[in-house]
């Protein structure tokens, strides 16, 4: 048995989304406030806490059910349609819960199962947040609405008192007139919006039941720093804390204790009765002195001390949990590291977890318990406090932690499924099918998300595309599953001074999570399909690699009205697919925009040049001549430079622009030139606040950064390439 999918309806900013689940893990992935939160919320708040408030709702439903308010506000007699529960269902919170359950597993579901013909198979569930009485909901909001308005109107006041719209009624009464209920799906239809019927009744009782065993590690674990001033320094979710618990529940000799127990119990026993005595005689002295002024009164009983020694009692201070540094050194829990700590502490709830699961040790099975098929796992992101290579072992780890039990390991009667939500391009990584992306819709008023299943991005044709895509993500971290825009660029130079770009003249861009990709000219159109999927706004600076047909398609200086072509398979195959060089040197600005998608594609343009003999057209080749073109007085100043650097600066002194132009073609395009190198020694020599961006990717800049004022939701500018 094993979750296949979930729906969400209007809950927060999920207005209406499905989550495919893998067999093993599912990890969230997304950008800031894209409602990855959000569907871990509503997992454990549908599954397993119940408890709703009003923002549970999705907001912008909030102004149809204001108006449903109204409207029985203003009827003077209320007809059967108008409180009917149907009226209030488009905007109720809705998960679908769909179940693939094998013949063997049938007695696990025999409660939900919806017609005698079901034989195995998907079975859907929904779980719906709707009025317990709707007649009694109407009523009390009128009732109360009408008493407010009243009273306001009587004392002669403008303002208006509690409830003054339905949003403000369920405020307080959300809980007293709603509740969640289940209804069973049709299982031949798991892909369509289903409606339910008038005659579909909820199932009595909470069907999960018996089912499915969640258990939820939050976001926020509270670790604390020794050096913290706080008061509460000892945090409740340390490890001494926790293996406590875990001792309680699976160790503790005092409960149903065996034979294995009984020697221990008995040097407990005898440990108390020496302390007692002890204890007896050291406090003689003093209570004869409290009882000579006749306390603690009542006929003056004589006091006695007892004490307890509970079997956790070594376990009940800070210094519990030590670690080991050399021989008879260590240190006290708290002292270690909040990563170390961090990652200890997960993976003992996950052991935990498991062992409740499987019933383990002193809460071994009864005959009355039943252990549940599926478990279910919610983890927030654990790359808190986690450095890079931690996360990546955690991710590998967990999973294999929670089946670490002879019950479990590779047998199929029970279940694991574990949902992880992330920011961590490391817990992300290696893991592309399992990765379900969160793309934020903001055309609309309020926005909303949908959930894309990475794994159906590519199709059956495009498995090579598919592999190469896999492969570089792995190798480059895929912070492109966080990012609020990303830049392709041509090769190392753009990628070394883009960030030096975009901090000195396009503020806002520097202050939005933009990752720059270095992918080269030739490979940027495999990230086609997933970019368009995505639906992230995207700019490929790269190159018009101009090629001479008639000359055996060899390279060649950019001109107009020679016939020339383009050799970028980006400019042919992704975008704006145009091959002839004149067509790509004279397409308008809105023309590099794909239609319908935020992908624009930047490259090599004419740069004006005016002199005493009039303007001359230069048509550069790479990132690097055009730089120096449109820099020039720039790298004429640059002393003591070196190698590809030093080349460029005597080209630039050269009064002649078009045999500017047309030797630093040559130079650049020499196989011995660095160019990784050339960008460094730029950086080096010269002031980037004074280098000027190349013009055409200058307005490649400032498109994406309007494509992103709406939001500014990122933080960082992050350059893995």
């Amino acid at each position: 048995m094993r979750i296949k999918s979930i729906q969400i309806q209007n809950f927060r900013k999920l207005h209406s989304c499905q989550i495919d689940f893998s067999e093993k893990e599912t990890i969230f992935v997304g950008a800031n406030n894209s409602g990855k939160t959000t569907a871990m919320d509503a997992l454990m708040i549908f599954l397993k806490t119940k408890s709703f408030k009003t923002q549970d709702f999705t907001l912008s439903n909030w102004k149809n059910l204001n108006e449903i308010g109204e409207n029985w506000i203003k009827a003077t007699e209320l007809k059967e349609e108008e409180k009917s529960v149907k009226l209030l269902e488009p905007y109720l919170p809705v998960l679908d819960l769909w179940i693939q359950v094998d013949n063997s597993e049938l007695h696990y579901v025999s409660h939900i199962i919806p017609t005698l013909e079901w034989k195995g198979g998907l079975l859907g569930v929904r779980l719906r947040f709707e009025p317990k009485d709707i007649d009694e909901l109407i009523q009390e909001f009128i009732t109360l609405y009408n008493k407010s308005n009243k009273l306001s109107q009587e004392k002669g006041k403008d303002f208006k008192l509690w409830p003054k719209t339905f949003w403000d009624f369920c405020e307080q009464k959300l809980n007293t007139h709603f509740t969640l209920r289940t209804y069973l799906l049709d299982p031949e239809k798991p892909n369509e919006k289903q409606e339910l019927a008038e005659n579909n009744i909820p199932v009595d009782g909470d069907v999960l039941k018996g089912l499915i065993k969640i258990d939820i590690i939050n976001a926020q674990r509270g670790f604390s720093d020794a050096n913290s001033e706080t008061a509460d320094n000892n945090s409740t979710r340390n490890l001494s804390s926790q293996l406590r618990t875990y001792y309680d529940k699976h160790l503790n000799p005092t409960l149903e204790p065996t034979e294995k127990d009984i020697d221990a119990l008995e040097s407990i026993n005898k440990a108390q009765d020496d302390f007692d005595k002890n204890l007896k005689e050291s406090f003689k002295a003093s209570l004869s002195e409290l009882e000579g002024l006749n306390y603690p009164g009542f006929g003056n009983p004589q006091i006695q001390l007892s004490t307890k020694v509970s079997t956790s009692d070594g376990l009940q201070h800070d210094s519990a949990v030590k670690y080991l540094i050399d021989k008879e050194l260590s240190l006290p829990e708290k002292y270690n590291g909040l990563g170390y700590q961090n990652l200890i502490s997960i993976i003992f709830e996950l052991i935990r977890f498991r062992d409740e699961w499987m019933k383990v040790g002193k809460n071994s099975i009864t005959e009355e318990d039943i252990i549940e098929p599926l478990h279910l796992v919610l983890i927030e992101e654990p790359e808190a406090h986690l450095h890079a290579q931690v996360q990546q072992v955690f991710i590998k780890k967990a999973y294999d932690v929670l089946r670490y039990s002879e019950n479990l390991k590779d047998k199929k009667d029970f279940t694991t499924q574990l949902v992880i939500s992330t920011h961590s391009s490391y817990i992300a990584h290696q893991k592309f099918e399992s990765l379900r992306y969160f793309k934020r819709n903001n055309t609309l008023a309020l926005p909303t998300s949908e959930v894309i299943s990475l794994k159906a991005v590519f199709g059956e044709k495009e498995k090579e595309t598919e592999k190469f895509v896999i492969r570089y993500l792995n190798t480059t971290h895929n912070d492109i599953f966080f990012a609020d825009a990303v830049i392709l660029v041509e090769g190392s130079a753009e990628r070394i001074l883009l960030p030096h770009f975009i901090k000195n003249e396009n503020c806002l861009l520097d202050n939005c999570f933009v990752t720059i990709l270095e992918i080269g000219g030739s490979h940027a159109h495999r990230l086609g399909p997933l970019i368009e999927t995505l639906g992230l706004v995207c700019l490929v600076v790269t190159d018009v690699d101009s090629i001479n047909p008639n000359d055996n398609g060899k390279k060649c200086q950019p001109e107009l009205k020679k016939a020339y072509k383009t050799n970028n398979d980006t400019l042919k195959s992704w975008h704006p697919k145009i091959e002839h060089l004149d067509e790509l040197l004279n397409l308008n600005f809105d023309d590099k925009v794909k239609k319908d998608l935020p992908i624009r594609v930047a490259y090599q343009k004419a740069i004006e040049i005016e002199s005493v003999s009039g303007t001359t057209a230069i048509y550069p080749y790479t990132f690097e001549d055009a730089l120096v073109i449109e820099n020039r007085e720039i790298f004429k100043t640059l002393a003591d430079s070196t190698g590809l650097l030093k080349k460029m600066v005597e080209v630039s002194k050269k009064a002649d622009l078009a045999e500017l132009a047309k030797e630093a073609y040559t130079i650049i395009n020499d196989k011995q030139a660095k160019k990784a190198e050339f960008a460094l020694d730029v950086l080096y020599f010269e002031d980037p606040k004074k280098i000027k961006t190349p013009t055409y990717i200058k307005e490649g800049l400032d498109w994406i950064e309007e494509q992103l004022k709406g939001s500014k939701q990122g933080l960082i500018i992050n350059t893995n390439g």
